[in-house]
């Protein structure tokens, strides 16, 4: 069940789902030689590689569900050559759903009859 670590917000021309499930996690500590811990540490720390922003972006992508280039053609125009302050946010936000999930809508209480 990845509804409690798939955060949905906008990026680039509308919302979309980023989850890094853990195929998707295994394949970002592959790519940076970290284990998430580290990670989740190094971003927390602001001490982390300046590629790792864009490989957490790339990877929520594809583990919310969207198609492999297109992850890699989002990722091109809207994190590539952009402020480190603009996708930092963004990217924390993707490490933060799945170290501590996101938070699930109350499901609301049924209404409650009242005798005439």
């Amino acid at each position: 069940m990845t509804d409690l670590i798939t955060l949905h917000t906008f990026f680039g021309d509308k919302e979309r789902a980023f989850a890094l499930t853990d195929p998707m996690l295994a394949e970002l500590e592959r790519l940076t030689d970290l284990g998430v811990g580290a990670l989740y540490f190094q971003l927390v720390n602001l001490a982390y590689p300046a590629n790792v922003l864009g490989e957490i972006i790339r990877l929520g992508l594809i583990g919310g569900g969207t198609d492999p280039e297109e992850a890699k053609h989002l990722c091109a125009a809207y994190v590539a050559n952009r402020p480190l302050a603009e996708i930092f946010p963004l990217a924390f936000e993707v490490m933060e759903a799945r170290w501590n999930g996101v938070a699930q809508p109350e499901a609301e209480a049924p209404a409650l009859k009242v005798a005439a």
